[in-house]
């Protein structure tokens, strides 16, 4: 009769609580606890009291109920997650890892409920030690997890980019049951363009994560959903839609962007989804734009009902695949027309984003049957922001560096500094005697690691200088004190290519096929200085050797980066906007004129069977490269026909 009883409570406080009356669910358990204080099953009615007093954020009373659950019943687990989360809120890690650690371990049985919770567990671990940048650690839990659930697609990708960040080498290699190659087809898109410049391999991995994360919704918007928006004379109205308008990369980009657009001819919104947190950067941006929308505790369903009733024309994309993107809101077609742009560096591979905007740097004439969107190029593609605010350049002694040494820097991220690119960098120091390297610090481990990488290929670990993370206005100005950029492949450098040149820093890099290793070359076009644009990878290594033994060129660019600074297409704002205005009223008439572009998708399954069996050779030219692909789906067609594409298949 007791179990009879505790399922009808269950029941009750079930239905309370979905009707939003937690509270009185919760004196429900509160009050059963105290008439059946000797229950046998009274450890589940705590576990789900804590879980309610969890909800209602009252941290010590649900820590006491899950211990009560404990107590009463060291055997049921549910408790020890819980109770783990709770600790971590607190701030408590150590006691929330012991919590997890004890869950794990008690797991030796393998049923399908034991391992989704050691799976669980496990997360917890890893996501906390990553977060306390005990990176060695949160890499075993998670391979741990990839070796017992090999088909955890999301951890498979969180393992490879942890490695990335850790310049662990080679970055693949075989777990548990997945090989390389399997490791490389579940990769993320973005740790794919990180690793591999193969840009229609990277479209087909793109179109396949936005197939298996977000699929075809429930139900989602067509052209005749939009009719009533075509006629009128009226502004236009764009959405803006980005988690990284805050003291973000992404931030410091647009912040001085969206209050210059023409407010006769464009009602401009700015959609934010991002971390709560207020800054200065976002602060500006929410002050300046006509209309800033914060849709971050909205869900789907209320995000789109906003967007729709805004009556969006064209919504900009300002995330892709990257973290704290809206994909599934986006998959719906809040709006006629999706423009991808900024946040992604490539093609997102979705039935539903129409345009990628770039340039025609980063996207050529012949390049476009990389991209599911169609194309539209801008004089430059990144905006920048004048108004910035950088400090006074330190001393090199302050610094911790050479005064009379030739200073190669590279502040890019860590994740884009790959095995080759780094033996590379060896090959410069080692013909150019006495200068360093000067990267930006990521983690002792990696410090340790990349000075360990250093010494193997003959140079002295202490000629690499790693410099602490700052805020921004102190990071910027930190590039004074450089003498040479050198960019990254096949990743380069974005806004950080962006604040050196600002600074009056070089910047030298190579293109090469895919979207990610061309923006610097953009950049470094557009900032009047292209003879720093290499052929490859050798004449890379050639022309950053010839660069730094001569000290009195390294200047002269320098100068000349800054007395044509305010004048450089990079720089000028109010251009970029103009220029992005064109845009948007083109497609615009194209909507108007039922020319929408519709992305092709054909094949691209094939091409990621394919493109995951061995990357292609870094340093390829385009004619070469679709050659091999070409080749590559012939010898598919004869084993399967395919039909034919938009892209490199015929069909013959």
């Amino acid at each position: 009769m007791q179990t009879a009883h505790l399922a009808e409570l269950f029941g009750t406080a079930q239905d309370l609580a979905t009707r939003g009356q937690a509270p009185q669910a919760a004196a429900l358990y509160r009050d059963w606890l105290l008439r059946h204080p000797a229950d046998p099953l009274g450890h589940a009615a705590w576990f789900n009291y804590g879980v309610l007093l969890s909800g209602l954020e009252d941290l010590p009373g649900a820590a006491a109920a899950f211990g009560e659950a404990i107590r009463r019943n060291a055997a049921f687990l549910p408790p020890f997650i819980n109770l783990g989360v709770v600790y971590e809120r607190l701030g408590a890690l150590e006691p929330a890892l012991a919590h997890w650690a004890h869950a794990a371990a008690m797991l030796g049985t393998i049923t399908g409920e034991a391992l989704a919770y050691k799976v669980t567990a496990l997360k917890h671990i890893a996501r906390v030690q990553e977060a306390s940048l005990r990176h060695a650690e949160a890499e075993a839990n998670l391979r741990q997890i990839i070796e017992i659930a090999p088909a955890t697609r999301d951890v498979v990708q969180h393992w490879v980019s942890l490695r990335q960040r850790q310049c662990t080498w080679p970055l693949l290699e075989p777990v548990g049951s997945l090989d390389v190659r399997a490791l490389r087809r579940a990769m993320a898109p973005l740790s794919l363009v990180t690793a591999i410049d193969d840009p229609l391999l990277a479209l087909a991995a793109a179109a396949a994560y936005s197939r298996q994360e977000f699929g075809v919704p429930r139900d989602f918007r067509v052209d005749a959903d939009f009719v009533a928006q075509r006629a009128g004379s009226r502004r236009l109205r764009i959405g803006y839609l980005s988690s990284d308008l805050r003291s973000h990369a992404i931030g410091h980009l647009t912040a001085d962007l969206f209050h210059r657009h023409d407010r006769r001819y464009f009602d401009v919104f700015v959609y934010y989804c991002g971390i709560p947190q207020e800054d200065a950067v976002k602060a500006r941006i929410r002050d300046e734009v006509e209309n800033w929308v914060d849709i971050t505790p909205l869900d789907d369903e209320a995000a789109l009902a906003r967007i729709l009733a805004d009556r969006i024309d064209i919504l900009v994309d300002i995330n892709g695949h990257t973290r704290g993107a809206r994909t599934a809101l986006l998959a719906r077609r809040p709006a006629p027309v999706l423009v991808n742009w900024l946040g992604f560096a490539g093609s997102m591979g979705t039935p539903y984003h129409h345009y990628i905007l770039a340039d025609e740097v980063i996207i050529p004439p012949g390049h476009e049957a990389f991209c599911s969107e169609a194309v539209l190029r801008l004089p430059c593609y990144q905006p920048n922001d004048r108004q910035r605010m950088v400090g006074e350049t330190p001393s090199r002694a302050a610094l911790g560096l050479p005064e009379d040494a030739v200073v190669f820097c590279c502040f890019n991220g860590s994740q884009k500094i790959t095995e080759s690119g780094f033996a590379r960098w060896m090959r410069i120091l080692q013909a150019v005697p006495g200068s360093v390297l000067w990267l930006l610090k990521t983690s002792e481990a990696v410090d340790i690691r990349l000075r360990q990488q250093a010494a193997q290929a003959g140079i002295d670990p202490a000629r690499l200088v790693f410099a602490p993370m700052d805020a921004n206005a102190a990071h910027v100005a930190r590039y004074g004190a450089a003498d040479l950029f050198l960019d990254t492949a096949p990743y380069g450098a974005h806004t950080t290519a962006s604040d050196a040149l600002w600074m009056g820093l070089p910047v030298l890099t190579w293109p090469g096929l895919g979207f990610a290793t061309r923006v610097c070359a953009s950049l470094v076009r557009a900032a009047g200085v292209p003879e720093l644009i290499c052929d490859g990878p050798e004449d890379y290594v050639a022309q950053a050797i010839a660069l730094g033994r001569d000290p009195a060129r390294l200047r002269g660019l320098r100068e000349q980066l800054l007395a044509q600074r305010e004048s450089s297409l990079l720089f000028d704002t109010e251009a970029f906007v103009r220029s992005l205005e064109a845009a948007l009223r083109h497609i615009w008439a194209e909507f108007l004129a039922d020319r929408l572009p519709r992305p092709d998708l054909t094949n691209l399954e094939t091409c990621l069977e394919i493109g995951v069996e061995a990357p292609v050779a870094e340093g390829l030219s385009l004619e070469a490269y679709r050659a091999q692909w070409q080749a590559r789906l012939a010898r598919h067609n004869g084993f399967q026909k395919l039909p034919r594409d938009s892209r490199l298949w015929s069909g013959a």
